[in-house]
């Protein structure tokens, strides 16, 4: 009797930068809806995302998707296979306007070759408005809409990491993987965009895992959390049960920290 492959899974996932060890033979699972992953800084998040996404190659473990081994692959092939990320730090094309920026994201899917742009070829005409449509479409569903045609640049934080949400959506992902989509947002564009995510679970049957560290959005939005400290994973399971772990209070209030620390240092 064979198990179902499970939709998303790393295991023993370590990686090491010269005497550093990153990520200690960590573990993580997504069968559905939203996951987060939290830590104190330098925990090993983004190195862990960097891994999912290609970015990085992991010393030992393996990365699967769909049953599919990601270790190995490009970024670009990772996100053919429907596995798409945002950035901590905003990397729009600055000099774009926000469809411009969308359509760029809709590369992976699109097999226009460069005669049927050049030559303006039927195929090129036939399938031209079909991706402005859903350009709009993503635009709209972000919010974003009545700005298409607005710079990236000139646009407002929070509406830049909108678009860039819209961006990666073009992608068509199976598994969206957010780094700090919040960072520099009030807490009311976090809960708004929090909604939006949970919106795009429900209605286009994706998953998402974010790196976040605004504690209410992770609490509110997050299925299961998964925390990180020095490397390794320290706790998991639903919000309210990794809010009471008392390995993960130590680890946000600095108790380990100090207890690491040579007496004479204290």
């Amino acid at each position: 009797m064979t198990t179902a492959a499970v939709f998303f899974e790393a295991r023993n996932v370590t990686k090491r930068f010269g005497g550093l060890t990153a990520l200690s033979s960590v573990d993580f699972a997504l069968e559905s809806g939203i996951a987060s992953i939290i830590g104190p800084n330098g925990a090993g998040k983004t190195t862990l995302f960097n891994i999912f996404t290609g970015l990085y190659p992991c010393d030992e473990g393996a990365v699967t998707f769909k049953g599919r081994s990601l270790v190995g692959l490009r970024p670009d092939q990772i996100t053919a296979l429907g596995v798409c990320r945002t950035f901590q730090n905003i990397r729009l094309f600055a000099n774009m306007t926000a469809i411009e920026n969308v359509l760029v994201g809709m590369h992976a899917r699109v097999t226009l070759g460069l005669w049927n742009v050049l030559a303006h070829t039927s195929r090129f005409r036939h399938t031209e408005p079909r991706l402005q449509a859903r350009a709009e479409a993503l635009l709209e569903r972000v919010g974003l809409r009545a700005h298409a045609n607005d710079v990236a640049r000139n646009l407002a934080y929070g509406s830049q990491r909108r678009l860039e949400l819209a961006r990666a959506l073009a992608s068509e992902p199976s598994l969206l993987l957010l780094d700090e989509p919040t960072a520099g947002m009030t807490q009311g564009e976090a809960v708004a965009l929090m909604r939006l995510l949970r919106d795009l679970v429900t209605d286009l049957g994706i998953a998402i895992v974010l790196i976040e560290h605004n504690m209410r959005v992770v609490m509110e939005v997050s299925d299961r959390v998964t925390v990180l400290d020095h490397g390794e994973k320290i706790a998991e399971g639903t919000p309210r049960e990794v809010q009471t772990s008392t390995k993960v209070i130590e680890a946000y209030l600095g108790t380990r920290a100090r207890e690491r620390q040579p007496r004479a240092a204290r």
